[in-house]
């Protein structure tokens, strides 16, 4: 018998979990954090590709905040199952957690069974890179050299909906993402990660390497849904375009870090 959990693909989204989060848990961060999520209005009904810039590491407290904001305001059916990495869903508590919420292994056919069904898909194309970015760079969204997200989009031709979150990554202290550390270690190999970050953070202090979990300190979190962004091609032909992939990309991570700026501006003005 496996220590760690298997059935990554299967649907698991458990309602009375979601709605003890939503009812529960989610009032103590809004009020840790002050937080204030914007446009959740704009959601799109039926399939659509929610894109996120992550924040926080595994704590990532806009990811609970925002749904459930869009599930007071629009319901169960509008929540979005998120695709996440293997590595925390492999873990015995968290990734039963998470599961519960509607996470499933990041993977375009996983994706495409969503969408065909109607359902939202939530993405963080920065993934690793963006969520244990430098404190330094806490307000850039950084995706690096990530498309997949684009080709999976024009492949569904689905709407693109960019959820943007400032303040998150407040909450600890990353003095480096430590690429350099996880170049000379290969974690990449057997770890699935292109960062082995330096941390500060309660109740961990000094860390290498992602903690699990930490006590975020008390920062604010301004969450805006942007207007979904419909491209003018879709299809196999599109997706396969390198060079039209890079300007629906461009154009997705101008509006996203436009959008960043404005928010973190309002905080630090606050």
């Amino acid at each position: 018998m496996s220590f760690f959990r298997e059935d990554l693909d299967t649907l698991r989204r458990d309602p009375r979990v979601v709605d003890f989060i939503a009812q529960r848990f989610e009032p103590l961060l809004r009020r840790w954090f002050r937080a204030e999520v914007r446009g959740v209005e704009r959601v799109p009904d039926g399939a659509a590709l929610l894109v996120g810039n992550h924040s926080g590491g595994f704590v990532t407290p806009d990811t609970w905040l925002f749904g459930a904001a869009l599930y007071r305001a629009r319901g169960a059916e509008s929540l979005p199952y998120g695709l996440a990495h293997e590595v925390p869903l492999k873990l015995p508590w968290v990734g039963d957690l998470i599961s519960r919420v509607g996470a499933v292994r990041a993977g375009h056919d996983a994706a495409h069974r969503l969408f065909a069904a109607g359902h939202k898909v939530l993405v963080y194309p920065g993934g690793d890179i963006d969520a244990f970015r430098s404190s330094f760079d806490r307000d850039r969204v950084i995706f690096g050299e990530r498309r997949g997200y684009l080709r999976l989009c024009l492949r569904e031709g689905v709407p693109l909906v960019p959820i943007v979150s400032a303040g998150a990554h407040d909450g600890w202290l990353v003095l480096s993402d430590g690429r350099w550390l996880a170049d000379k270690l290969n974690t990449r190999r057997f770890l699935r990660t292109e960062v082995l970050p330096i941390t500060l953070s309660i109740p961990w202090g000094l860390s290498i390497g992602a903690p699990p979990g930490y006590f975020p300190l008390r920062a604010r979190i301004l969450i805006e849904v942007l207007p979904p962004i419909t491209f003018d091609r879709r299809g196999a032909e599109a997706a396969d375009d390198a060079a039209y992939v890079e300007r629906c990309h461009e154009r997705v991570h101008g509006e996203m870090q436009s959008a960043l700026t404005r928010l973190a501006r309002e905080i630090r003005e606050r």
